[in-house]
């Protein structure tokens, strides 16, 4: 796909990080572009700026964890702007953290798996259809993680919904292939960047976590992930490199090719039976 101008992006969780780079820059590209966030404030923000910098906009809150909410959104879409070309399943979740895989509360694992997982299911069920039957060029971005391809301690509902992503992603280019159309599918593997993810606690269902004292070691912690998230790559950079992949039909999205060498040892692990390899700390 290299013609986008006129044509209608969907990106969710558009309204913050990587979603409101790739709507920044699909507008930039003359897309029409439909921005879906869980957090309305945030979404009407974002509507405000997108609109005053001259893009064609729409916004429309969505729980992705909900398919009632995605089908909404696909026909919201739909009776605005007719038709659909790209979808970016974007929106996440961090969540889980220093408690062990079998101690983390049961509403951590839904949260978590429902967001990032099931939100992408429902937006594959939504779109896709709907992008065959109109029959143009169109492509899916569904957004994992490194922690998709690499897994490490700490955090195992984030890295099982990632790697969720990744192998439905697969499986998802070769039913496109065999249903013979013109939309293909990419999955993004960011590494660090540059985005409130660490900060996911804030749409927690029942209300965010009490934060941590002044002066605690858990509050000196978490100020120093967020500096090293504040030092990602930017946004916008993230998104320069997925347009990059939709116009060269790249299935994987890597962003940081530092982190080669560790993947290329993942592959070696498995066919020796190795040991899995991890990448410290969990992007």
């Amino acid at each position: 796909m290299k013609d986008f101008k006129g044509r209608t992006a969907v990106v969710t969780g558009g309204a913050s990080g990587i979603g409101r780079g790739l709507a920044d820059r699909f507008a930039a590209e003359g897309m029409n572009v439909v921005i879906a966030d869980v957090e309305q404030g945030a979404l009407d923000g974002a509507e405000a700026e997108m609109k005053a910098a001259g893009a064609t906009v729409l916004a429309v809150r969505t729980d992705v964890s909900k398919m009632a909410d995605v089908q909404a959104l696909a026909d919201k879409t739909i009776e605005r702007f007719g038709g659909v070309h790209i979808v970016c399943n974007n929106a996440g979740v961090g969540g889980g953290g220093p408690v062990a895989s079998w101690d983390a509360p049961m509403t951590d694992w839904e949260w978590v798996l429902g967001v990032n997982l099931w939100g992408v299911v429902h937006g594959v069920r939504a779109f896709v259809p709907l992008m065959i039957k109109g029959g143009d060029e169109g492509h899916i971005v569904n957004t994992a993680s490194v922690a998709g391809l690499i897994a490490g301690a700490g955090g195992p509902q984030y890295t099982m919904s990632k790697f969720g992503v990744v192998g439905y992603s697969e499986s998802l280019y070769h039913e496109l292939k065999m249903a013979g159309g013109k939309v293909n599918v990419s999955v993004l593997c960011p590494a660090l960047t540059n985005t409130r993810i660490i900060e996911s606690g804030r749409n927690y269902p029942g209300g965010p976590p009490p934060e941590p004292a002044e002066g605690s070691p858990e509050k000196m912690m978490l100020d120093m992930i967020k500096g090293i998230f504040a030092e990602g790559m930017p946004p916008s950079e993230t998104a320069s490199i997925v347009l990059d992949g939709i116009i060269n039909e790249r299935f994987y999205i890597l962003t940081h090719p530092e982190h080669n060498d560790v993947i290329e040892g993942r592959v070696k692990a498995v066919v020796s039976g190795g040991s899995p390899p991890t990448l410290m700390p969990r992007p």
